[in-house]
């Protein structure tokens, strides 16, 4: 990553599962306490949804979302040729996570958020929340 890059990683905590109601909230919190959006934004699969895709584009953030994971034996999209015309915004995620250069892109979200969650998980001891009340 260049030096002239800030890294912002927003926090939050639900016992809601799945992530994609959570990005809109988010980019509110990220403006309110940094005063500004990113550029680029990436995020793992749980927070894909068309929704959020257009949401990020519409606020002008080159957003790199993953899909989901390949299920076993389907071969991956190419990374080159024209589009399919048919191709879903979706499809179009998937195979912009698969260029060169984008997956470079996206590949940095494990260095900046895991060792994050690493961190919380194995060396606090933290797996799960207790709920009272």
């Amino acid at each position: 990553m260049d030096s002239d890059h800030q890294v912002i990683v927003p926090v939050g905590v639900s016992n809601q599962p799945p992530d994609v109601e959570h990005l809109k909230p988010m980019l509110q919190r990220i403006a309110a306490t940094a005063g500004v959006l990113p550029d680029v934004m990436t995020m793992d699969a749980g927070y894909w949804s068309e929704d959020n895709a257009k949401a990020c584009a519409d606020q002008g953030i080159d957003a790199y979302i993953a899909t989901g994971r390949l299920p076993h034996g389907q071969p991956p999209s190419p990374k080159w040729g024209p589009m399919p015309k048919d191709a879903d915004a979706k499809a179009r995620m998937a195979r912009k996570l698969r260029s060169k250069k984008r997956s470079r892109i996206y590949s940095q979200r494990k260095a900046i958020a895991e060792p994050v969650n690493g961190q919380i998980k194995e060396a606090r001891g933290l797996r799960h929340f207790l709920l009272r009340g």
